[in-house]
């Protein structure tokens, strides 16, 4: 027969019921092409293939990658009818290339 693992006691525990949830891993990135949101993504986090537009090559699912977007949103960004805001400026690269950018052209 299976052993059973012991339920929380009340009262007790090293867990905390006003603990808050753990958070992404931001950055902002000051550049010469502006401010940059980086979030790093871990290989067990991507389901999808993307195109990194430094090299215009796959990023395939399980390859950790960045993800970065402008940080401060444009003044279209306040109109609620504007459909192009910082989201659609949101870009997977290889971290890299990312690195590597301000040596590109």
């Amino acid at each position: 027969m299976p052993r059973r693992r012991p339920g929380p006691r009340s009262g007790s525990g090293s867990r905390s019921s006003d603990r808050e949830p753990a958070r992404r891993s931001e950055q902002v990135e000051q550049a010469a092409d502006g401010d940059w949101v980086v979030r790093a993504i871990t290989g067990a986090a991507t389901g999808k293939t993307y195109r990194c537009p430094g090299c215009d090559q796959e990023i395939r699912p399980g390859t950790p990658h960045v993800v970065t977007w402008p940080a401060y949103p444009r003044d279209s960004d306040l109109d609620p009818w504007d459909t192009e805001s910082s989201a659609d400026w949101r870009r997977h690269w290889h971290t890299a290339c990312w690195r590597s950018r301000s040596n590109r052209r």
